[in-house]
């Protein structure tokens, strides 16, 4: 017995007829047997067939209800002989009927996928951002969008292909953009330079991370944590630190070295003098109270204040205003204080003095944070 074809059963005069008519009843029944040929798995279509199906689809695609053009877009989104034109129709279409063309396809061209990524919105942008084996010219296209959740997705594809100068202005980025740095050093592509590179702005534990996945000897980590220092107290002249030394000096002598006056220093915007303070508070050195003061996260900050009895509201506090010292967003700020609040919580006010007491002879800063941190999770 001969197999019965598909197009044996519905008779190709019969759809053209169909797409021909513009009733609402001719379309459902047009749209009914299209799903129907997709849907039987059983049956196969000659070249010729098939070509008339999605011919008679591509001109009645935007007639029929969108349900239906998503079935139609899941079904085309995996085939590789869809003719290009209509699965451009379904990658422009709304967003539900698009998705699976944008993330899936692989008829669509490179600059068919830039052009919806330039003419569509940031959700379009994000199931391209998606895709296996994005090019470098479309990963581009993506950055350009400059949309902070388009560029984490994109970063986080590591099937997508990202030139080495993208990446390069993406490390840039990251210094002001901490969503970006996690994703940047997670990928597989990442130059170890750039890496060194981000060292010198992200937090205590994505140091930890490029020390265990990137090449860099413990002599090139102290240079470039003493670097992070230096650039802060070269923001501010000699003589201002020379003065604020003194007057801290003069006010430790008081009596008046206190939370309150770390406070106020940081108000005012005189960071040299709670510099001075803190590190008489604290007893620890001027660069590398700069460092744990300065340093995303805070969680060095969150230890010296345990250490040294500072409550949780005016570490909260000091948190706060030393950030925005360093020119940090308010949003930004007010994210990452959560964060910062629940180490200071979780941390015990005798291994903080512990810390502290290694750190003034010398020890290992991000080691003696690390081993905090570790002892925390047990």
């Amino acid at each position: 017995m001969n197999k019965v074809s598909v197009a044996d059963r519905f008779d190709s005069e019969h759809l053209l007829s169909l797409a021909r008519e513009k009733s609402k009843e001719s379309r459902a029944q047009l749209t009914d047997i299209i799903l129907e040929l997709f849907d039987d798995r059983r049956g196969s279509l000659s070249d010729r067939e098939r070509s008339l199906m999605y011919g008679i689809l591509q001109g009645v695609i935007h007639d029929i209800e969108m349900s239906v053009r998503r079935k139609v877009a899941d079904e085309l989104a995996v085939l590789g002989d869809v003719p290009r034109d209509l699965v451009t129709v379904l990658a422009n279409d709304e967003i539900d009927v698009a998705y699976p063309i944008l993330t899936k396809c692989g008829v669509l061209r490179d600059a068919e996928l830039i052009d919806v990524i330039r003419m569509r919105t940031m959700e379009y942008q994000l199931a391209i951002s998606m895709r296996h084996g994005l090019s470098e010219q479309v990963s581009g296209a993506l950055v350009e969008t400059g949309s902070e959740r388009v560029i984490v997705a994109l970063l986080k594809n590591q099937n997508a292909a990202i030139s080495e100068r993208t990446m390069e202005y993406l490390v840039e980025q990251s210094k002001r953009v901490d969503s970006f740095q996690e994703p940047i050093l997670q990928r597989e592509d990442l130059r170890p330079q750039l890496a060194k590179k981000m060292f010198m702005w992200v937090s205590a534990a994505l140091r930890q991370y490029i020390l265990d996945n990137f090449p860099l000897d413990q002599q090139t980590v102290d240079d470039l944590l003493e670097q992070v220092a230096a650039q802060e107290i070269e923001s501010t002249s000699a003589p201002a630190l020379r003065k604020a030394g003194d007057l801290a000096e003069v006010l430790r002598n008081e009596g008046l070295v206190t939370p309150d006056m770390l406070a106020m220093a940081l108000r005012e915007g005189e960071v040299p003098l709670f510099v001075a303070m803190f590190c008489r508070l604290s007893d620890l050195r001027e660069y590398l109270v700069m460092r744990l003061v300065f340093e995303p996260g805070g969680e060095g900050l969150a230890i010296a204040c345990k250490g040294v009895g500072i409550g949780k509201a005016m570490y909260s506090t000091i948190y706060t205003l030393s950030q925005k010292a360093k020119a940090a967003t308010a949003k930004s700020v007010k994210e990452s204080l959560p964060k910062a609040l629940a180490f200071y919580d979780a941390v015990d006010e005798h291994a903080a003095r512990e810390v502290l007491s290694r750190w003034r002879r010398g020890a290992d800063y991000l080691g003696a944070i690390r081993e905090l941190q570790e002892g925390l999770k047990k």
